[in-house]
């Protein structure tokens, strides 16, 4: 993926503008409050986290850290205010948006049909969808392995993120905001590729907006149903859901998001402008590629899902998910599976790993060797003047290292 200062502002038309809001009561302290679990062993961790907000700025954030599917580490840091002026401490199960962390769940859908002979991977989404493709007959060429492994032929950095760009799309098309998922591939299947499918990977929100409108064709389910009643559900996993995209739509339990950008509304024809996290773009639009709220612990438990064979995903299904693609490996050794960024790892398996990034949101989960996992989630990201967000990676790994004894007390009972 390009890196987060080269993906500042996705999406035309961020305006520099106000502060990013009243500064939270703990900034000038040591540390902000805290809610959850870190075992003493585990210290350096919670450390690092601190060190890593405060020098962002950052209001509101989560850490969960896992090993050998057992949950050992849940924390919340800070607070942030409710729409109804009352405070509220972040909780290790407050909900965040997390963007393209989303990718590993529609991937997955689409190979639970796979695996429940509803489809093949092979299978054409322009067959399954019934998009023309006139514009572009290479996109008949296009197959669900290819959509899921960004090499379907879009590529935001020639022409731009069609979910990105919904004032464009509807002046193009002569329709009033906001647009919908219609719109979007209605708009782009009259364009040409970028490139020919199957010869390069360019990294596609658009490909996975069309992974949601498969899994809907092919399931008779909407989206975010299929994927609550399949995946999560028999992992009993309860709080993850679709975003919505204004303030006053917040569940109970969600942070406030924060940028210091505002855009244009896309959420309605006012042109009013607006904070960019709050009606800047469509979270119903993100829905397969970036629209799911969660909490750390919900993605930790969430990545157990690919340690083995179990109610969700059969052997085969995982291997399918972390399979090279035909375009074989990049120059630094890895790879995009299905949702998923891969690695070989010294330990003699697989290190899978993803980011998500949007205003007002910046999030990571890794898998790593050891049977090790964790995820961060944050209520801002990276914008201009502010330190690097990805450096999130390393810290967390090194943070391993901190750790002499692994607990052995397991807490996902406490969340689950």
């Amino acid at each position: 993926m390009l890196s987060r200062r080269r993906l500042l502002q996705a999406g035309a038309g961020a305006v520099p503008a106000i502060t990013l809001g009243a500064a939270p009561a703990w900034a000038e302290s040591a540390a902000p409050p805290v809610t959850g679990v870190v075992p003493k062993s585990m210290a350096g961790f919670d450390k690092a986290l601190k060190a890593y907000i405060k020098e962002r700025g950052i209001s509101c954030a989560q850490l969960a850290v896992a090993k050998n599917g057992k949950i050992l580490l849940a924390r919340g840091y800070g607070s942030y205010t409710r729409p109804d002026g009352s405070t509220a401490k972040v909780q290790p199960t407050s909900l965040f948006r997390i963007a393209s962390l989303s990718k590993s769940l529609t991937a997955a859908a689409l190979v639970r049909l796979a695996q429940d002979g509803e489809l093949s991977l092979s299978d054409k989404v322009a067959d399954v969808l019934k998009v023309p493709t006139k514009a572009d007959p290479r996109l008949a060429k296009v197959s669900l392995w290819r959509l899921l492994q960004h090499t379907g032929g879009w590529d935001r950095g020639v022409t731009t993120d069609p979910l990105w760009n919904d004032t464009t799309i509807a002046a193009s098309l002569d329709v009033p905001l906001p647009i919908d998922h219609a719109d979007i591939t209605r708009y782009t299947t009259a364009k040409k590729l970028d490139f020919a499918p199957g010869s390069k990977y360019a990294y596609s929100n658009y490909g996975y907006m069309l992974a949601g409108r498969l899994i809907e064709e092919v399931s008779g389910l909407p989206y975010e149903t299929y994927v609550r009643q399949k995946l999560l559900a028999p992992v009993d996993i309860e709080r993850m859901r679709l975003g919505r995209s204004l303030r006053k739509e917040a569940f109970p339990t969600e942070v406030v998001y924060e940028s210091k950008y505002t855009r244009k509304s896309v959420v309605d024809p006012s042109g009013a402008t607006v904070p960019y996290p709050y009606g800047g773009f469509s979270m119903p639009n993100q829905d397969a590629n970036g629209g799911w709220l969660a909490s750390a612990v919900d993605l930790v438990k969430w990545g157990f899902v690919f340690d083995g064979a179990g109610p969700v995903l059969s052997s085969t299904s995982i291997s399918r998910v972390f399979a090279k693609p035909e375009i074989g490996v990049n120059s630094g050794g890895s790879w995009y599976g299905l949702g998923w960024h891969v690695r070989k790892n010294n330990a003699g398996g697989l290190n899978t790993w993803h980011n998500g990034s949007m205003p007002g949101t910046f999030s990571f989960f890794a898998r790593v060797q050891h049977g090790v996992s964790y995820c961060a989630i944050f209520n801002r990201r990276e914008e201009e003047d502010t330190p690097d967000f990805d450096a999130i990676d390393p810290i967390l790994g090194k943070a391993i290292g901190t750790v002499k004894t692994w607990p052995t007390t397991d807490l996902t009972p406490k969340y689950f």
